[in-house]
């Protein structure tokens, strides 16, 4: 779509069309879209328990990335659809797979152990992330977030270097304390409370209130559950195997990470993806943005999307995030279908095309694209 054609879109009807294709998936929900994510979710936990099965023997890379692919897929696979009250509807699907049980209270570590609290992640992602999706609020937006690094005057080999590099811990050095500090400014704004200050530096430092939070409730808590206990449960087989599953689990983070990365950055990020400057003031410019700011990658089968923690159906879970996973497969055809006939280009790539060009988009060689730019 060229910028001077955005405005042309008749956002109305495709609200009308988008709202039918909703309608039809509703009336679809049923006991196997349930069935579909628990299949879903043992596959993640056969990885887990392959993983950490032959970690004991010796570092090494297969048992790390089976225990990163387990990691991965109850983030994606299991917490983020539940989040997304994507099964609250189905009869079939018990307390602990809804969105009011999942997770909460003692379940946190049984149902979903990672750095990010579940209420910090739900905040961050279902909320600001999907209602500001490609906005300057938007806490995802890597042109924006990436500001320090596209200004600064470091040569561009350099820059491509430390995007490297963060790809290995950003979910520790960024997404674990955005989500915290997010979640501390709407509690501040529901108790009405004034903002409490928040810094890079006061994030991290135990002298601070909000330092303290990230450290108690976040990284101290993973970190024990991950790195100590889990290794600790070795200990009955020597020394020499809890030595090999503690690093084992931290190399299979840095592989959770860059896994992570790869599919998660690419998704709103690129010369060709929209970024926008005011909220959406009506519903078809917010189904439009949806697809515009968004990008799939290849679909089509269980083993497939799998792997791609069904981050590869962006378009259609920004469009319907309250949506069982499976319904995504069925969707997609249609979706597709539905933006050739409004004349909306409907973005799907090779993720390792769309990682180039987010990562363009991090260092400062290319910029999203602007809506603006069709006043002209």
């Amino acid at each position: 779509m060229s910028l001077s054609s955005y405005r042309n879109v008749d956002r109305e009807r495709l609200a009308q069309d988008i709202k039918q294709l909703y309608r039809q998936a509703q009336a679809d929900l049923g006991e196997e879209d349930f069935r579909h994510m628990q299949r879903m979710e043992r596959w993640g936990q056969a990885c887990s328990l392959l993983g950490y099965a032959t970690a004991w023997i010796a570092p090494n890379p297969l048992s790390a990335l089976l225990i990163s692919q387990g990691s991965f897929a109850r983030w994606t696979q299991v917490a983020h659809p539940i989040q997304h009250r994507g099964y609250d509807k189905i009869k079939q699907a018990e307390p602990r797979y809804q969105s009011k049980g999942f997770a909460k209270g003692w379940r946190r570590f049984l149902d979903w152990p990672d750095w990010m609290t579940p209420a910090g992640w739900h905040h961050e992602h279902d909320v600001l992330h999907h209602y500001r999706l490609g906005e300057t609020a938007d806490p995802n937006n890597a042109q924006h977030n990436m500001q320090w690094l596209r200004q600064s005057g470091l040569p561009m080999w350099l820059r491509y270097v430390i995007v490297a590099l963060f790809s290995g811990v950003w979910k520790l050095s960024y997404y674990t304390p955005r989500t915290h500090k997010e979640l501390r400014l709407e509690q501040a704004r529901h108790q009405h409370q004034p903002a409490p200050k928040m810094t890079r530096i006061g994030a991290w430092s135990l002298f601070t209130q909000q330092g303290r939070g990230l450290w108690l409730e976040s990284i101290l808590p993973y970190a024990a559950f991950r790195f100590v206990l889990l290794p600790a449960l070795f200990l009955p087989l020597g020394s020499v195997a809890a030595s090999s599953v503690l690093l084992n689990s931290i190399l299979a983070e840095i592989f959770t990470n860059m896994h992570s990365f790869l599919v998660m950055i690419p998704n709103h990020a690129g010369d060709d993806v929209m970024g926008f400057d005011e909220k959406a003031h009506s519903k078809g410019e917010f189904y439009l943005r949806q697809i515009l700011g968004s990008v799939n990658y290849p679909t089509g089968s269980n083993a497939n999307d799998f792997l791609y923690g069904w981050l590869n159906y962006q378009i259609e879970h920004h469009l319907w995030p309250d949506l069982p996973l499976s319904q995504y497969q069925k969707l997609q055809p249609q979706v597709k279908a539905l933006c050739a006939r409004h004349g909306i280009p409907y973005c799907q790539d090779s993720v390792f095309k769309r990682l180039l060009k987010a990562v363009d988009i991090m260092v400062g060689k290319t910029s999203m694209l602007k809506p603006a730019l069709a006043q002209a």
